[in-house]
């Protein structure tokens, strides 16, 4: 076997796979077939990928586009080797995707390949790093981005932002609402949209518009907040903190910590305690030009 797949995350109607091929140019290619919709990011290496919608050449930074129940091949005669981040999205779960696409309306891929875009970049590099960092927590929303950006791309329409309605601005404040109340625990964007009554897509779409993030971002942000707020007020251990707070392990924490807040979690609360050690001097100082109490003559 020339492959190796590693789930990473999953959810209802959806998962997203590390695949790891070592095949080269010895090897021929067999005929495999999609179960689901597939849209994988190619991040290192170049294969050959034939199915029904065309052959191409896919390099770093391409998008494999796949069919429900095609058949495909994939070829390695110009080198060996390749590495991709496969998502894969049941038939049900990516028509109400394609739905909330603007200008969309249409399954199935009628090309095989996206080749590398600037407008994608960005997002493919946050999903990589994702992979590398094992933020397994953020890949339901980054699965509803990169199949949207996927569709937008592969229909050649062009990102229609409308304002968002009132009960749209209702559904993301009441959304924000629950992800404060429950920030110490998991918070499902499926979830989250099934509360509002919307598909998780047009749900993630209308809160990034309304909140300037998303709900994976917000949810964040609360969780560092109020660990920081808490290392400035008690003497708790770090890992207490970060765990109380709803991250899993240390090392996720300080690393988020250290990105948002600029300093590691023990330095932000060393400089805390230093802010108080230089403070005290002033205040005996203080006291003893006041002096002791003299009666009045």
């Amino acid at each position: 076997m020339t492959a190796t797949t590693r789930t990473l995350a999953s959810g209802p109607g959806w998962h997203v796979a590390d695949v790891i091929c070592t095949a080269g140019t010895g090897d021929r290619p067999f005929e495999e077939a999609h179960r689901d919709f597939c849209i994988a990011a190619v991040t290192s290496g170049t294969f050959r990928y034939r199915t029904r919608q065309g052959t191409a050449m896919l390099a770093p930074g391409a998008l494999l586009l796949g069919n429900s129940g095609t058949c495909y091949e994939c070829g390695h005669e110009h080198g060996s080797g390749d590495r991709c981040l496969s998502f894969h999205f049941k038939p049900a779960y990516m028509e109400r995707i394609v739905a909330g696409v603007p200008g969309a309306r249409t399954l199935p891929f009628e090309t095989p390949r996206l080749p590398p875009l600037a407008a994608l970049a960005s997002l493919l590099a946050e999903a990589e790093a994702a992979r590398e960092t094992a933020d397994t927590d953020a890949f339901e929303e980054l699965s509803l981005r990169i199949a949207g950006a996927a569709v937008t791309a592969a229909s050649g329409t062009a990102p229609v932002m409308h304002a968002p309605s009132r009960r749209d601005q209702k559904r993301v404040a009441e959304a924000v609402q629950r992800i404060e109340l429950d920030a110490d625990s998991p918070v499902s964007l499926s979830a989250l949209a099934d509360e509002t009554a919307t598909s998780p897509y047009h749900f993630l779409r209308i809160f990034r518009q309304v909140a300037g993030m998303t709900p994976y971002q917000f949810l964040l942000r609360t969780r560092l907040h109020r660990a920081a707020v808490r290392l400035r007020l008690s003497d708790d251990a770090i890992s207490a903190i970060a765990f109380d707070a709803g991250f899993n392990d240390l090392s996720t924490f300080n690393r988020r910590f250290r990105r948002v807040m600029g300093e590691t979690p023990g330095d932000y609360r060393a400089r805390r305690s230093s802010s108080i050690d230089m403070g005290a001097p002033r205040r005996r100082q203080a006291q003893s030009v006041v002096g002791p109490h003299q009666p009045g003559r």
